[in-house]
């Protein structure tokens, strides 16, 4: 993402996965934000433009970020499992960085799937996350897993890939509000800077 980004490969249950670190160049982190990537057989990989942007988001708020590479995307070893062994890589990234610290998980498209359910693993052996932010959560096509009602959902209007009605129909049963940004497709083209800014506004006041 930057000159300051340190990239190291750490133990996984598939193998090594590949990770990149962002951090506060000028205080303590407030904590740990682990962020998922899209589908690795649709060119998903940490380096996504997305992913990279909720970690300027966060880096900027103070958070200290870490992205990884699923297994079989880039240096990470393993093979695409289907969304069942991923939860299993986002579990350990957890587990090797989040020490004592407060933690956030976040995704965009398949990897918001990927953090809701490791999420709800957190929850259910009571060391939940402080909260969740997922992004074109991949509704459509796998199952997202209820969320806490103070999670950021932010989809776009105009999504081509997962379709803006699929999250509401998620949302909707949860009672959960979905922050729709107009006009704007799957992958924020031209809208990463306004992406940036509503996780800029919504956690800013906490």
């Amino acid at each position: 993402m930057n000159s300051q980004t340190l990239r190291e490969q750490i133990a996984g249950p598939a193998g090594v996965i590949e990770c990149a670190i962002d951090a506060p160049a000028d205080a303590a982190p407030r904590g740990l934000v682990v962020i998922g990537h899209p589908h690795p057989l649709h060119g998903g990989t940490m380096d996504n433009k997305v992913v990279q942007t909720l970690a300027r988001a966060f880096v900027q708020l103070g958070w200290r970020c870490v992205r990884f590479n699923f297994r079989g995307v880039g240096s990470s070893a393993g093979a695409w499992d289907e969304g069942r062994g991923e939860i299993d890589d986002m579990a350990a990234v957890i587990a090797h960085y989040r020490g004592n610290s407060e933690l956030l998980l976040a995704g965009f498209s398949f990897g918001a799937y990927v953090a809701s359910h490791a999420a709800a693993r957190l929850a259910e052996n009571a060391a939940p996350a402080r909260r969740l932010v997922l992004v074109g959560p991949a509704t459509s096509r796998f199952e997202v897993a209820p969320a806490a009602e103070d999670t950021l959902v932010i989809h776009g209007e105009q999504d081509e890939v997962v379709a803006l009605s699929a999250t509401l129909d998620w949302a909707r049963p949860q009672g959960l509000p979905v922050v729709v940004v107009p006009g704007v497709g799957h992958f924020f083209h031209g809208q990463l800077t306004l992406l940036k800014n509503i996780v800029l506004r919504a956690f800013r006041s906490e």
